[in-house]
């Protein structure tokens, strides 16, 4: 990156998120009308005609992007992230996409707290405390031992876990590959792993939501597109907070469209996930700038 702007870069990932949210709307509108599984397959074909296309206008071309010295790594991932994309999705029709998002902000800190264990990072005292009141958040979310409990609000949580493994086993990966061939691996394998599951559960779909699946198909690619620009021109650690965004678009989306409401609790809880997760997003960004010194020094 020849250049950082964090402005342009803070507004492509805000533009990213709401094409996110409007990708999720049209997965909530589709799954309810035809299975996830065949669903997440036609995305993902498109999704890796996406890759392949990106693949081939870098340096190297597709040889390059495929080359890896950890393919089952890789492959990991990919299946990870399938599964985690059903799961959510499943979670929109069941529970809705407002405590779906509540419950899904949580997967940063799932990592910040998983990273030590898997990855040998160090999660300080104010991280620690950080999660802790995510977690809290989440239990305002959930209420438990209430009868309005439902246990379908544990699968955005599940989806949240399945999210949060993805992207430590991508901070694993990034140590030998670039990110270019993560992203050529996320999107092949997953639509190998999704054809053949997928193409067992084929149903036929009306005319109009042809529509609205080639929709869902190119507001994948270009939300993907948006991240990749954004990453492109500033930090991620000056961006990511604002991925945040998508859980605002999705609220905004989905009370007048879907009829879902915005409850208390959730409101609550939501606030303190975000809450949470920005601090310890700010705590890690702190630390890796003391780091800088000391590397440069040595």
């Amino acid at each position: 990156m020849s250049q950082s702007t964090p402005r342009l870069g803070i507004a492509l990932m805000i533009a990213a998120t709401f094409v996110f949210a409007m990708q999720d709307g049209i997965s909530r509108h589709l799954a309810g009308e035809y299975n996830v599984f065949m669903v997440t397959m036609v995305r993902y074909w498109f999704f890796a005609a996406f890759v392949v296309v990106i693949a081939s206008r870098r340096a190297g071309g597709v040889r390059a992007a495929a080359a890896t010295r950890q393919p089952v790594l890789q492959a990991v991932r990919a299946l990870l992230l399938i599964v985690e994309i059903m799961v959510t999705v499943y979670s929109f029709v069941v529970l809705g996409l407002i405590p779906t998002h509540a419950i899904f902000a949580s997967y940063p800190l799932i990592i910040a707290a998983l990273s030590g264990p898997l990855l040998g990072e160090r999660v300080g005292p104010w991280r620690w405390a950080a999660i802790a009141a995510g977690f809290a958040g989440i239990l305002i979310i959930l209420r438990p031992g209430l009868a309005v409990f439902t246990p379908a609000a544990l699968i955005p949580l599940a989806a949240a876990f399945l999210f949060a493994l993805y992207g430590l086993f991508t901070r694993l990966a990034a140590r030998h590959d670039s990110t270019n061939t993560s992203f050529f691996w996320t999107g092949t394998v997953g639509a190998l792993g999704m054809t053949a599951v997928g193409a067992w559960f084929w149903e036929p779909m009306r005319a109009p939501d042809w529509g609205w699946m080639g929709l869902l198909c190119l507001s994948g690619a270009f939300g993907h597109y948006l991240l990749i620009r954004c990453y492109e021109v500033a930090e991620a650690s000056a961006v990511q907070p604002f991925a945040y965004f998508q859980l605002v678009f999705v609220t905004l989306m989905a009370i007048p469209v879907f009829g879902e409401t915005l409850e208390p609790n959730i409101a609550l809880g939501a606030a303190l996930v975000v809450f949470a997760g920005l601090f310890s997003a700010w705590r890690e960004q702190m630390a890796a700038r003391r780091a800088r010194p000391a590397l440069n020094g040595s």
